[in-house]
């Protein structure tokens, strides 16, 4: 048997998907910046997956940006919105942040801006009580995760929110939604934030697409510069292909979808505790946090023993976020959550998606468990 269960870093592209994608390469392949019929065929259709975007996220009548993924979603909102700032401002960010934010930091603290990290509790998501002393009316912009791409923590945004139009109400709110988008229910407008960032291979679209929803005035200037495709935010020639296949995704995605992904993850954290007592959960409770990550510690055996073991049996998991899990160090995220050394470097993401079944988690937690029974006598104290 296999069983995938790394989809937050990438997911199977769909059926729906990839049926759109080879209907497109057939017929609808035109440069959609073209005036010919074909072409502005091709442009409508792409004007439809930003509606579909916009309705899904609760911000009709708001801008998107198509991007190459949520990276660049996610510095485009970042520092192309300060790029718009004319003197040196304060930016808050996360200490839980995925790389494609925190990575920003150095950059705009060239750009002369002051980068302050907001501490994280030990559930994974922000302090908001450190976050609130921190906030004054000098705050430009506060950047956070609606989910943890690590724990599956998920920041209250309400709260965030509210206190930002409290404290600094001039101050930008970006979100990086790369693992909440259709998964966690959002409503951009209500909320009041001004950017966030999606990407289509983690809900089975393709790699290389990704969106940046934007509020109705919210300034923003672009990192790359040509033909002016995308608002003049995103110059290229669009990636047709990508973008449809992303719309087919949010189309095809059912709220049921979501609640059987939570009752799997649910069933898959009951196993494991069944079989292995010694494990614990980093992050919330599995029932409160995301409904497709869950994170565990299994000391004392080391994450990636265990991840190779299991891959051994056909289970594919991480032992962290896919972008620095070749690294081989501490996840920045679980020390930010005060976990220490060597709980973290037995730690492993297990993350779900709508395809995987009943069977594969059974599967996985007596896998799991045979290998910690072995692997444990081993471990050096």
């Amino acid at each position: 048997m296999t069983v995938y269960l790394d989809n937050s870093a990438t997911t199977r592209p769909g059926t729906a998907a990839a049926e759109t994608v080879r209907e497109a390469m057939e017929s609808g392949w035109y440069n959609p910046s073209a005036l010919y019929k074909p072409a502005m065929e091709a442009q409508k259709r792409i004007e439809a997956v930003r509606e579909s975007c916009l309705r899904a996220a609760g911000a009709e009548g708001c801008r998107v940006v198509f991007t190459s993924g949520g990276t660049e979603s996610d510095n485009l909102a970042l520092i192309g919105h300060m790029k718009t700032r004319r003197t040196p401002q304060e930016v808050l960010i996360s200490s839980v942040e995925h790389p494609a934010v925190s990575a920003c930091a150095e950059e705009l603290r060239r750009m002369g801006h002051q980068v302050t990290e907001i501490p994280a509790k030990k559930n994974g998501s922000v302090d908001l009580a450190a976050l609130e002393s921190m906030m004054s009316l000098d705050t430009a912009m506060i950047s956070v995760m609606q989910v943890n791409n690590e724990t599956g923590a998920l920041e209250p945004l309400e709260e965030i929110a509210a206190l930002r139009n409290r404290i600094c109400p001039g101050a930008a709110i970006h979100v990086d939604g790369v693992q909440g988008f259709l998964r966690v229910p959002l409503r951009f407008r209500k909320l009041g934030i001004q950017s966030y960032a999606l990407s289509a291979h983690k809900i089975h679209g393709l790699k290389g697409t990704g969106a940046l929803i934007l509020a109705e005035n919210h300034p923003v200037k672009p990192l790359a510069f040509g033909g002016g495709q995308e608002g003049n935010l995103r110059s290229g020639t669009e990636n047709t292909f990508g973008i449809l296949a992303l719309g087919a995704a949010v189309d095809s995605w059912k709220k049921a979808d979501t609640a059987r992904i939570r009752e799997l993850k649910i069933r898959l954290w009951k196993n494991l505790k069944e079989r292995i007592p010694e494990a614990t959960v980093n992050g919330p409770d599995p029932e409160e946090g995301a409904p497709h990550i869950l994170n565990i510690a299994l000391e004392p055996v080391r994450s990636q023993t265990m991840l190779f073991a299991l891959e051994g049996d056909g289970i594919y998991v991480s032992a962290g976020s896919a972008c620095a899990s070749r690294k081989q160090k501490i996840s920045p995220v679980l020390k930010a959550m005060g976990l220490s050394t060597s709980r973290a470097d037995c730690s492993l993401r297990f993350s779900l998606c709508r395809e995987n079944t009943e069977e594969e988690m059974d599967y996985t937690a007596e896998r799991a468990a045979f290998h910690y029974e072995m692997l444990r006598k081993y471990t050096r104290k």
